[in-house]
């Protein structure tokens, strides 16, 4: 349960709440809430959550994260970064107090404590390289996927059990076979071979997984694997994708320049109770909204302003020691979408948005596409981000967060409540 007073020991942490007893109560996701004066739900950062991993096991990249029915935290504990000194205690008995290589897929409790964990290199011959998604479905299932060119999307049950193989995936290339890397001539208009399907969306109403890959979003039968549907940016046929690189610019302080394509990366696909889907476009900046058929409605900019993937960030780097050279792209933290998710309150007010760029949640509201405002900062305390890299939220109205590159950690965050001290 969520308390209504937050403990004097959380409320001096970090600094990172400023919050208004505003009487904006349409703009509070769980009933007491308080709000700022733009209207953005606040929250504080519980530094004590969660628990630390039983048996030894090193906490690795969290490259996705599912809520599930019950409000059990679902996430990847991606292994493949972790350092030697991360795994001092494999040398053996009394070696060190810790660690050991985990499981990568762990469930754990509102309280943080770990209840079921399976996974990892091994467990099964087609388990994922780069682990990127897991959701867990409404009838116990967890699927998961990858990003390297051999990995597919994987269904088990809540324990472990392997299920099905979604399988379409592009001939082997030798050596390369297990590379994080993408197709080099896409092919927008090829359905039946998948370079990249790591990030992908469960449609359970009508039974259906939407992947984004390339310039695209393809639709499959869930149960089947059977190609059904697929559109590109604001709605175009797949046959008027571009197979061609969306052209980069220079970055100069203003959004990138408008774009009818999707602007690669695509990192997340999500869909509202309302039936939008919600495609975040790193290259743009921008969240393109659409009917489940494709029909596209709106274009929501996210820190526009931010260098977007596609832009010359080497501007940003002049003072380093060793700056980029003129014309280099430096596009591995930037742009403003990294993973999102949709409120749990009946009406889905809002949006929130983990930016590993800015390392802040913004929140938005959902209906306009309006920015209302964000929590956290650059940093390693409590409270503040590291390369954000998945986010959830349960029923509660609580927001979780993890962290990437060499952060590896979730973060929860509570609402703050409208009679806290």
């Amino acid at each position: 349960m969520i308390k209504t007073r937050i403990p004097a020991i959380l409320a001096g942490l970090c600094g990172i709440v400023a919050y208004a007893f505003g009487a904006i109560a349409a703009a509070q996701v769980i009933e007491g809430q308080a709000v700022d004066a733009d209207g953005a739900p606040q929250y504080i950062v519980d530094p004590f959550w969660p628990k630390p991993l039983p048996n030894q096991w090193s906490m690795q990249q969290v490259t996705g994260m599912y809520i599930d029915q019950q409000d059990h935290i679902w996430f990847i504990n991606r292994g493949r970064a972790t350092l030697p000194i991360e795994l001092s205690a494999e040398l053996g008995p009394g070696s060190a107090l810790c660690c050991v290589r985990g499981p990568e897929i762990i469930e754990l409790d509102q309280e943080g404590n770990v209840l079921n964990a399976w996974g990892g290199p091994g467990y099964h011959p087609l388990w994922p390289t780069y682990l990127q998604t897991v959701i867990h479905d409404s009838e116990g299932n967890v699927w998961i996927s990858g990003e390297a060119a051999q990995d597919s999307i994987l269904k088990f049950t809540r324990d472990g059990e392997f299920l099905w193989d979604f399988g379409r995936r592009p001939p082997k290339l030798g050596t390369d076979a297990d590379l994080r890397t993408r197709d080099p001539q896409e092919n927008n208009q090829n359905v039946d071979e998948i370079v990249n399907a790591g990030r992908f969306q469960l449609d359970e109403v009508d039974d259906e997984i939407y992947i984004i890959d390339q310039k695209r979003v393809t639709v499959y039968d869930a149960s089947t694997g059977e190609f059904k549907r697929g559109w590109g940016g604001h709605g175009m046929p797949l046959s008027e994708i571009s197979n061609e690189p969306i052209p980069g610019y220079e970055w100069t302080g203003g959004p990138p320049p408008e774009e009818e394509q999707f602007a690669p990366t695509l990192h997340f696909i999500e869909i509202s109770a309302d039936r939008r889907v919600y495609v975040g476009e790193r290259g743009q900046n921008r969240i393109q909204v659409f009917t489940t058929e494709g029909e596209w409605l709106q274009d929501m900019y996210v820190s526009p302003n931010t260098p977007a993937q596609r832009g010359n960030c080497a501007g940003m780097r002049e003072s380093s020691p060793s700056p980029m050279p003129t014309g280099m792209f430096y596009s591995s933290i930037c742009g403003s979408m990294y993973k999102m998710v949709i409120s749990k309150d009946p009406q889905q007010k809002y949006l929130f948005v983990a930016d590993a760029h800015n390392d802040v949640v913004w929140i938005v509201e959902r209906e306009s596409g309006e920015t209302l405002g964000h929590f956290g900062r650059n940093g390693r305390q409590a409270g503040q981000f590291h390369f954000a890299n998945a986010i959830g939220t349960d029923s509660f109205g609580n927001i979780y967060v993890g962290e990437v590159d060499n952060a590896k950690r979730i973060q929860k965050f509570a609402p703050v409540m409208s009679d806290s001290p």
